[in-house]
């Protein structure tokens, strides 16, 4: 039984001498990987830092032209509205315009009249004279 018990024993040395090592190889490649990792998120910070500084200078320079556009916008509403202005200023005008023809063609079929009531007067009063005569 002694002997068994060293078998046992030495068994259990060498199975856990195999454990060890294969604990110690599986703790190497994690450590390779866990390099690997740390390597690439050293990289990775670097170009998050670019990232960041680019961003900056991109949210710097929309701000810039965003404020600009509404300088821009501000000085468009000046002249649409002075175009809204002289809009009004030639509807008034093409009004006046309308009544002044308007006039001038009711007087002038006015004058007409008159201008042929003088005439038949004018007409009637030199026949009298000539029959005077």
């Amino acid at each position: 039984m002694a002997a068994a018990l060293s078998i046992a024993a030495i068994i259990v040395a060498i199975a856990f001498a195999v454990l060890v090592g294969y604990i110690a190889q599986t703790l190497s490649a994690a450590k390779r990987t866990l390099n690997n990792v740390a390597d690439t998120l050293e990289g990775l910070e670097k170009q998050v830092e670019g990232i960041t500084s680019e961003t900056t200078l991109l949210l710097e320079k929309t701000n810039d032209l965003a404020a600009d556009i509404t300088n821009k916008s501000a000085n468009l509403d000046n002249v649409f509205y002075g175009v809204d202005e002289l809009g009004g200023t030639f509807f008034k005008l093409t009004q006046s315009l309308s009544r002044l023809s308007s006039n001038i063609s009711k007087t002038s079929t006015e004058d007409v009249e008159k201008a042929t009531q003088a005439v038949k007067w004018g007409t009637a009063v030199m026949n009298l004279i000539n029959k005077k005569k």
